[in-house]
C-alpha cells in the first residue's frame, strides 16, 4: 500500500494521552503526494456559538468562514480521533488546506464476505472489507466497533479514502487491490457474483470522473463573495454616497459584465472538460453463475471481468488484459502517437506470484481513457480483462484531477504582489489620517469627513491590478498558440522566463523518431563477423529468424503497425507479418505448426530474396514478452514447421541480453565492438537465442515464465541503427548555451550512444572533456564505490598528461544504475555532480523524474522537452513541461507543441520572458497609477476639493484600461540573451523605480500646483464650501492635466523593449492610442471647448503662456522618467553592487558552482570513493 496509506507521523502528536491510537494528525510517508489529516468531531455548543457570532457580525464571521473553511470546522468541532471523526481538515503537500465531511454507507449483513483483499479459501464475514493473510502483509479495512457495518470514508479531489482500523489511518480506496498477484487476478476470469459486485459498487462507487459543473446561482454567490468583488460593491456604495453616481453607475456596469463574462466561460470550461472526462459505454461483464450481461461502464467495480469488442473501443477503467491482444492509441495519457501492443498478463510459474502493479505491467494493462484499435482474440477465447482501478483512480482519472486541481505556481512575483498591495493598504491609510487631520481642521462635516477618508483607500489599492497582471499571459499564450504550441496552464509561462536547465529526451526529440538499419553484426565460430548492410542477405538461421520475429508489430487494416524500431528492422528482412482476421478462422498453413499461433512471418517471394539465399519456410509466433523499459528487452517464443521444439528469440540493450547469454556464447571483444558503435551515435541492440524444447504447444508457451525463457542464452550479434540527428537540435542547443541555459540530456539509449548525440548537436564542445561517473552499489566485504573515468580512457585511450588541467568545460556522463547509487549511498557528493552532469542515459522512467525533482531542489527552473512516451511523469514534475505531439493539447505537460522539433523550447523562454517583464511593467504601471491618483486627491483634499466624477471615469476608463491592456500587445525579442528578467519585486531595481518615479510624481504636482497658485489671476476656493460644489475650479483643472500626462508618461517608461521584449514602435495599436490621448490632453489642456469642457468640469484658463508652461513641465516630467529607468537599468544598479558587499547567492546551484570553480582538480579522476555511513543516511 506504500505511500497511499495515512500514517502516523515519528513525534506521535495525539492530542490526548493513552492507549488509543487514531488522535490528532496522520501523514502519508514519503510520496510526493504526502498530506496531514486531522479528525474533528461536531458539537452543538459550538455550532450554537458560531451561528450566534455570526449574526453578531452581521455576517462577518460567515465571510471569514467561507474564505477559510479549515476555521469554521475549528471553531464548531473539536479534535478527536480520526476514527470518530465526522470532520477532518488536510493539508496539502503544498501547505493548503481544505476541509472534508466524514461519510458513512450501511453496508448489509454478509455482503463483506467477498472482497478483492481476501483470500479466496478463507473468506470470513467477521471482517469489514477484506481479509488478512495470517501473516497480516496485506492491509485491510476493519468495522468500528460499534458499527461493524459502517463504512466510513470522505472524498478529496475527487479520491475516495476509507478508514482502516487495524492502521488507524484513511488510505486510498485504490490501495485496497495494490496486493493483488497475477494469478489472482487470473482467477477473476470467473467474474463477481452479484452480491460481491454490490459490496464493492458501495465501497469503490461509480466508475465514473465527475467534473462539477456548478450552477450559474452558485457560482454568481462565489464570485461575489470574491474579496474583490466585495471592494468593489462597498467602493461604489461609497461612490454612490459621495455623489459620484455617474462614476459609480459605470463601475457597476463594467463589474456586472466582467462578471457575467467570468461566470460563462468558468462554466464553459468546467462543462468543456466535463464532457472529456465523462465515459459511459455498454460493455459485456461475466458473472460468477457463468452468464453474461450487457452493463453501464459506471457500474464497474475492481474484479469484474469484461469482454472487449474486436473492433475496438475507448477503455472506460483501467483493467489488466487477460487473453488475446490488444493494439491501444495512449496518445491523450502520454501524447504518444505510435500506438502500443498490449499482451496478457504472465501467469503460470513464478510469474504468478508476482505482485501486479499497472507501472511494472504497463504492456499488460489497458489505461482508463485510451482508445483500443484493433483486439485480436486467440483462437476460440474472447478478449477479456480485469477490472483493477475505476473512477479518480485510474490514469485518466489521475491527469483530470491534474487538471482540476493544478499544483499551486510558487513563484516569487506572485507573493511579492500581495505584499506590495499590502504596503500600498498601509499607505492608503497613512494618507487616510493625514486627509482625515487636514478635514478636521478646515471643520468638514464628520460623515463627510468618513466618505473622503474611505474613498482614499478606494484610490490607492487598485482593484484591477489582478486582472492586469494577466494580460501578458493571455497575450503570450495566444501568440504561442499561433505558433503550435498550446498551453494549458496559463501561470507556467512566467515561469518560462525564468527557466535556467532544459532536460531533453533523445530519441524523437533531439533525433528522428525513426531509425534507419545501418547493418548486422553476426557471429561465426564465436567471432564477430563484418558488418552486413543487407540484412536480407543473411543466410537462413537463428539470426534472420529473430530480426523476423522478434517485434511487437500488428496488422491494423491489413497495414502494419507499432514501434518505429520494429518496424524498420522487419522491413529491412523483407519478411511479411500474416495474421488471421476473426471471421477467417486459422490461418493458411498453420497445420504444418501443429498448434495454435498468434502471428505468422513468411519469407518474401523468390523474385525479392537473393540469388544466393532463398528462405521458403515461414515461422509463426506464439507468445510475446513485451519490451518493458525497467527490463530493457523484449522477446518472442516461435515454431517452426517440422520441428517439436520452439525458440525464443530476445532483443534488448546489449548489456542487458549479453547478462543472459551463458558466457561462453559472448565473444571477447563484445565491448570493444559494441563501444566502436556507440561512439560514432549508433543505436546497437543485441539479439539472441534459446531452443526451449519443453515448449511444444501455445498452451506451453502461455505457462512458460518470463524469467524461465530468458536465461542460459546464446549470442547471435548486433542489430545496428542510425539515429538521424534533427536539422534543428543543433542550432537550437547552441543558442540555448549561448543564453545560459543549460541543456541536459536524459534518455533510456545507450551512454556512449547518448555522448555521441550529446557532441554532434553542440551540448558538450569540441574542446569540452567528457567524465563517466560510474557508482557501484555495496558488496558482502566494501561499500558502495564511486570512480570518475574519463571517457576517452574508457575507451582504451591513453590518459592524456595534462588530464586534470582540461582547458574547456567538464561534462559528467552517467547511468541510471550508477544514479540510483548516488541516490542512496553518496547523497552529499549529488548535488555537485548534478551540477556539472550533462548526460543521464539508460534512465528509467520513473529516474527521469526523480532526476528533475533532485535538481529542482538545487534551486534550479527546470525545463522538461520529451515526445511523451515515456516522460510524462518529468513532464508533469518540471516547472516547465513541453510535450512534442500532434495533438493539439495534451494533458501530460502545461506546454504542447505540435511541431516535432525542439525550436519550440527557446520559443516558449522568449515568450515566458516578454510576458514576465510585462507583467512587471503593468503591475509598476498600475501601482504608480494608484499613487498619481493618490497624490492628486490628497493635494485636493488640503484645499477641500477633489476630482470630478467623469474625471474619475476619464482616468480610469479611457487612459488607464487602456493602456494596461495595450502594454502587454508588444512581443518577446527575437535574440534569445544572456540577461534574465528579475523574479522578485521586492528589489532593489523594481523598488528602486517605484520610489524614484514616485518622488518624481509628487515633486511635479506640488511643483504645479504652487506654481498655480502663484498666478496673479488666481482666485483661491471658498472654504466653507466642498466638492463637487466647488467644481470646477483651478487646482482640480492643473492637477487633471498634470496627472493625466503622468498616466500616459509612466505607460511609456513602463513599456520597456529590449532586451526581453521588442520595441514599443512594434505595437502599433498601442502607440496609436498613445499619440491619441496624447493629443487629446494637450487639447484640453490648451483649448478645453464646449460639450468636454462642461462634462469634466474643467476651470477655464485665459493665460496662454501658463498653458503652454504646464505642457513644457509634462515635457520635463517625460524626459526625468526616461532618465531614470535609463540611470537605473545601465548605471545606478551597477555601482550599488559595486558598493555593497557581494552576498552569497540565495540559489544552491550557484553557490555549488562557485564552490566548484575554486576547486580545479574536481572531480578526482580514477581514484575510487567510498560511501560512509553518514554518506548513506539521506537520500536526496
Amino acid at each position: 500500500m506504500g505511500a497511499e496509506l495515512l500514517r502516523f507521523r515519528t513525534d506521535s502528536s495525539r492530542l490526548l494521552g493513552g492507549p488509543r491510537p487514531g488522535y490528532g494528525t496522520l501523514q502519508r510517508n514519503t510520496e510526493p503526494s504526502c498530506m496531514e489529516v486531522t479528525g474533528y468531531r461536531s458539537q452543538p455548543w459550538r455550532a450554537a456559538l458560531c451561528h450566534a457570532c455570526c449574526v453578531l457580525s452581521a455576517g462577518l464571521l460567515l465571510l471569514l468562514f467561507h474564505w477559510r473553511p479549515s476555521l469554521r470546522v475549528r471553531a464548531m468541532c473539536k479534535p478527536c480521533a480520526l476514527g470518530r471523526a465526522d470532520w477532518v481538515i488536510i493539508r496539502d503537500r503544498f501547505g493548503q488546506r481544505f476541509t472534508a465531511r466524514v461519510q458513512t454507507e450501511m453496508l448489509g449483513e454478509g455482503s463483506l464476505e467477498h472482497h478483492p483483499g481476501a483470500r479466496l479459501e478463507d473468506r470470513k464475514s467477521s471482517i469489514a472489507v477484506g481479509v488478512a493473510d495470517e501473516e497480516e502483509s496485506r492491509d485491510t479495512i476493519r468495522l468500528h466497533q460499534e458499527e461493524r457495518n459502517v463504512l466510513r470514508y470522505y472524498l478529496f479531489e475527487g479520491l475516495r479514502y476509507v478508514w482502516m482500523e487495524r492502521q488507524q489511518a484513511y488510505c486510498r480506496v485504490s490501495a485496497l487491490d495494490e496486493g493483488w498477484t497475477c494469478a489472482e487476478l487470473h482467477l477473476c476470469r470467473a467474474g463477481l457474483g452479484q452480491q460481491d459486485h454490490s459490496s464493492r459498487r458501495k465501497i469503490y462507487g461509480p466508475n465514473l470522473i465527475e467534473v462539477p459543473v456548478k450552477s450559474y446561482a452558485k457560482l454568481l454567490v462565489e464570485e461575489v463573495l470574491n474579496p474583490f468583488y466585495i471592494f468593489q460593491v462597498l467602493s461604489i456604495v461609497l461612490w454612490v454616497c459621495d455623489a459620484y453616481y455617474y462614476y459609480a453607475a459605470c463601475i457597476f456596469l463594467i463589474s456586472t459584465i466582467s462578471l457575467g463574462l467570468s461566470l460563462y466561460e468558468t462554466r464553459k470550461q468546467s462543462t468543456t472538460l466535463r464532457n472529456m472526462a465523462r465515459m459511459s459505454i455498454s460493455i459485456r461483464v461475466h458473472r460468477a453463475d457463468g452468464e453474461e450481461a450487457m452493463v453501464s461502464s459506471a457500474e464497474l467495480v475492481p474484479g469484474d471481468c469484461i469482454s472487449l469488442p474486436l473492433d475496438g473501443v475507448l477503455v472506460p477503467c483501467d483493467a489488466a488484459l487477460l487473453t488475446g491482444e490488444c493494439m491501444v492509441n495512449e496518445s491523450m495519457l502520454t501524447g504518444e502517437s505510435v500506438p502500443v501492443l498490449k499482451t496478457p498478463l504472465p501467469n503460470g510459474g513464478g510469474a504468478a506470484g508476482t505482485i501486479y502493479s499497472p507501472k511494472e505491467h504497463q504492456r499488460h494493462t489497458l489505461f482508463c481513457g485510451t482508445h483500443i484499435i484493433q483486439a485480436r482474440s486467440y483462437v476460440g477465447q474472447e478478449v477479456l480483462a480485469v477490472v483493477t482501478r475505476t473512477g479518480f483512480c485510474t490514469a485518466k482519472g489521475d491527469l483530470i484531477s491534474s487538471i482540476l486541481y493544478p499544483k499551486p505556481v510558487t513563484f516569487k512575483f506572485y507573493k511579492d504582489a500581495v505584499k506590495f498591495v499590502l504596503f500600498l493598504a498601509v499607505l492608503a491609510f497613512i494618507g487616510t489620517l493625514y486627509s482625515m487631520l487636514i478635514m478636521v481642521k478646515n471643520q468638514v462635516p464628520v460623515g463627510q469627513i468618513i466618505i473622503r477618508a474611505l474613498d482614499l483607500i478606494t484610490v490607492i489599492v487598485p482593484p484591477a491590478l489582478p486582472a492586469a497582471m494577466t494580460v501578458g499571459s493571455i497575450y503570450a499564450q495566444n501568440r504561442l498558440k499561433k505558433r503550435g504550441i498550446f498551453c494549458i496552464s496559463p501561470p507556467r509561462i512566467n515561469l518560462c522566463g525564468k527557466i535556467r536547465l532544459v532536460c531533453f529526451d533523445k530519441t524523437g526529440t533531439l533525433t528522428e523518431e525513426g531509425l534507419d538499419v545501418w547493418g548486422v553484426i553476426s557471429l561465426e565460430d564465436g567471432r564477430f563477423m563484418p558488418i552486413i548492410h543487407e540484412p536480407r542477405r543473411l543466410p537462413s538461421g537463428p539470426m534472420l529468424h529473430a530480426l523476423a520475429t522478434c517485434h511487437s508489430i500488428t496488422l491494423l487494416q491489413g497495414q502494419p503497425v507499432g514501434d518505429p524500431v520494429d518496424l524498420k528492422m522487419v522491413e529491412s528482412t523483407g519478411w511479411r507479418l500474416e495474421m488471421a482476421e476473426e471471421d477467417e478462422g486459422e490461418l493458411p498453413g498453420l497445420q504444418c505448426f501443429g498448434t495454435k499461433v498468434l502471428a505468422m512471418m513468411n519469407p518474401p517471394p523468390e523474385e525479392e530474396q537473393p540469388p544466393d539465399r532463398k528462405h521458403r519456410s515461414p515461422v509463426a509466433i506464439l507468445r510475446r514478452f513485451p519490451f518493458s523499459s525497467s527490463l530493457q528487452r523484449m522477446s518472442v517464443l516461435t515454431k517452426h514447421p517440422g520441428d517439436d521444439a520452439c525458440w525464443l528469440y530476445i532483443k534488448g540493450a546489449p548489456e542487458v541480453v549479453a547478462s543472459l547469454c551463458s558466457t561462453e556464447t559472448v565473444p571477447a571483444d563484445f565491448s570493444q565492438v559494441l563501444r566502436h558503435y556507440t561512439a560514432d551515435g549508433f543505436r546497437v541492440l543485441a539479439l539472441a537465442c534459446r531452443p526451449l524444447s519443453a515448449v511444444r504447444s501455445f498452451e506451453d508457451a502461455l505457462q512458460l515464465t518470463r524469467d524461465a525463457a530468458e536465461s542460459s542464452l546464446t549470442f547471435l550479434g548486433f542489430l545496428v541503427m542510425k539515429n538521424v540527428l534533427k536539422l534543428e537540435s543543433a542550432p537550437v542547443i547552441t543558442l540555448l548555451r549561448n543564453a545560459g541555459v543549460r541543456p541536459v540530456m536524459v534518455t533510456g539509449d545507450n551512454m556512449l550512444t547518448a555522448v555521441n548525440v550529446a557532441r554532434s548537436c553542440c551540448m558538450v564542445g569540441p574542446n569540452e572533456r567528457v567524465v563517466f561517473v560510474t557508482a557501484s552499489p555495496p558488496g558482502r566485504d566494501q561499500p558502495a564505490s564511486l570512480k570518475f573515468i574519463p571517457a576517452e580512457l574508457s575507451q582504451g585511450e591513453k590518459q592524456p598528461e595534462d588530464a586534470q588541467q582540461w582547458d574547456g568545460r567538464l561534462h559528467l556522463a552517467m547511468n541510471g544504475k550508477s544514479f540510483a547509487v548516488l541516490q542512496e549511498h553518496f547523497a552529499d557528493l549529488l548535488p555537485k555532480i548534478l551540477v556539472r552532469a550533462t548526460v543521464f542515459a539508460r534512465m528509467s522512467p520513473e529516474q527521469k523524474t526523480q532526476l528533475v525533482c533532485s535538481l529542482q531542489e538545487l534551486d534550479y527552473c527546470v525545463g522538461m522537452c520529451g515526445d511523451g512516451a515515456n516522460d510524462c511523469g518529468a513532464l508533469k514534475a518540471a516547472d516547465v513541461g513541453i510535450s512534442l505531439s500532434e495533438a493539439e493539447a495534451s494533458v501530460a505537460s502545461p506546454f504542447t507543441s505540435c511541431h516535432a522539433n525542439i525550436e519550440c523550447v527557446p520559443t516558449v523562454i522568449r515568450e515566458g520572458r516578454c510576458s514576465l517583464v510585462t507583467s512587471f511593467g503593468v503591475f509598476k504601471y498600475m501601482a504608480l497609477y494608484s499613487l498619481v491618483q493618490f497624490v492628486s486627491v490628497l493635494l485636493l483634499y488640503t484645499i477641500n476639493t477633489n476630482l470630478s466624477d467623469f474625471q474619475f471615469l476619464f482616468f480610469d476608463l479611457i487612459i488607464t484600461t487602456t493602456v494596461a491592456v495595450l502594454m502587454g500587445r508588444t512581443g518577446p525579442a527575437r535574440e534569445l540573451g544572456v540577461r534574465r528578467p528579475q523574479g522578485a519585486l521586492i528589489s532593489v531595481p523594481v523598488l528602486g523605480s517605484l520610489l524614484l518615479q514616485t518622488a518624481l510624481l509628487i515633486t511635479v504636482q506640488v511643483l504645479s500646483y504652487f506654481i498655480t497658485v502663484s498666478q496673479s489671476w488666481y482666485v483661491p476656493l471658498n472654504s466653507t464650501v466642498t466638492a463637487p460644489q466647488n467644481l470646477p475650479n483651478y487646482e482640480n483643472t492643473v492637477l487633471f492635466c498634470i496627472s493625466g500626462f503622468q498616466y500616459l508618461i509612466l505607460a511609456v517608461a513602463m513599456s520597456k523593449g529590449y532586451p526581453f521584449r521588442e520595441p514599443l514602435y512594434t505595437n502599433v495599436l498601442f502607440l496609436v492610442v498613445l499619440m491619441l490621448l496624447f493629443g487629446l490632453l494637450i487639447w484640453l489642456t490648451l483649448y478645453p471647448l464646449g460639450f468636454p469642457k462642461t462634462l469634466l468640469k474643467l476651470q477655464g484658463i485665459d493665460d496662454l503662456n501658463f498653458k503652454l508652461l504646464l505642457l513644457g513641465i509634462a515635457t520635463l516630467n517625460f524626459f526625468a522618467a526616461f532618465v531614470l529607468e535609463t540611470a537605473l537599468d545601465y548605471g545606478l544598479l551597477g555601482c550599488l553592487r559595486k558598493l555593497r558587499r557581494k552576498k552569497a547567492s540565495s540559489k544552491l546551484f550557484k553557490r555549488l558552482e562557485k564552490d566548484l570553480s575554486q576547486q580545479p582538480s574536481w572531480p578526482p579522476l580514477n581514484e575510487p570513493l567510498f560511501a560512509t555511513p553518514r554518506m548513506s543516511i539521506a537520500v536526496r
